[in-house]
């Protein structure tokens, strides 16, 4: 009798000791599974439509937006033909984002001029009133093609109006934060450029072909003080939001992205 009763005890820890290992397994999978969730890339282009993409403050994407290549364009020339050749910056609207790691990839013509926005709030008249830029800029011809005296003038600079400033270039925080340029490497016009943004409150990074350029806190002391001193000082709502839409900017040259997705933090 005794030996049944060890026996049947015995069986009774066993099998305790097998469900409690059996929960712990299952308890940790839901875990893996809901971090995967919560690390998984979402696309936010699929290459063949431009669903999703409006233009800002609008229903529909502006003439010359398309879908072409694996690619998200912008075509001059298509725009022109319907009588329209840019300058309507576009959003991805399905969606807002708080903290993230954007990925984009991009290239630019000569001379070519874009930005890619986040924590964007439709409402007001354009998106950098209200939303940090990471700038896309040909540093090397945009001087060479354009007048950049009242592009200048605007951020407050008076001298060599003809030269790009740091905070005007690729990589750089609009008028902000400007790029690393030790750090810092471009690829020429009409190759591929890759480009990371990481936002959370604590630090948010811009990298450009594998390298962080820049680096900042958002809303503290400096960062207030860089707001209120230059470019954004009459902009009271700039950078303030916490979440928003992710956009580009339309600057009436021809841009192509692709491979765009984004992961939340």
């Amino acid at each position: 009798m005794k030996r049944i009763i060890y026996t049947t005890l015995l069986l009774l820890l066993v099998l305790t000791t097998a469900c409690k290992t059996e929960t712990k397994q299952k308890d940790e999978e839901q875990t893996a599974t809901v971090k995967q969730i919560e690390n998984k890339w979402i696309t936010l282009f699929d290459g063949k439509t431009t669903k999703g993409w409006r233009a800002y403050n609008g229903k529909e994407l502006p003439p010359g937006w398309i879908a072409k290549d694996g690619e998200l364009q912008f075509d001059t020339e298509l725009g022109k033909e319907q009588d329209y050749e840019g300058g309507t910056d576009i959003i991805y609207g399905a969606e807002e984002f708080d903290n993230f790691e954007l990925y984009v990839e991009w290239k630019l013509p000569k001379g070519g001029n874009s930005g890619i926005f986040y924590h964007l709030k439709e409402g007001y008249d354009s998106p950098p009133e209200v939303a940090p830029e990471y700038q896309l800029i040909d540093d090397e011809n945009y001087a060479n093609i354009h007048d950049l005296t009242d592009y200048n003038l605007s951020l407050g600079y008076t001298d060599n109006p003809e030269e790009l400033k740091p905070l005007q270039q690729t990589a750089s925080d609009y008028a902000m934060h400007a790029a690393d340029p030790e750090e810092k490497i471009m690829h020429p016009v009409g190759e591929w450029n890759t480009t990371r943004i990481i936002f959370t409150p604590d630090q948010v990074e811009h990298w450009l072909n594998g390298k962080k350029v820049v680096s900042f806190v958002p809303w503290d002391e400096a960062w207030y003080e860089r707001k209120n001193s230059d470019k954004w000082k009459n902009s009271k709502d700039y950078g303030k939001f916490k979440t928003g839409y992710i956009g580009f900017q339309d600057h009436s040259s021809p841009i192509w992205f692709r491979n765009i997705k984004i992961k939340k933090l």
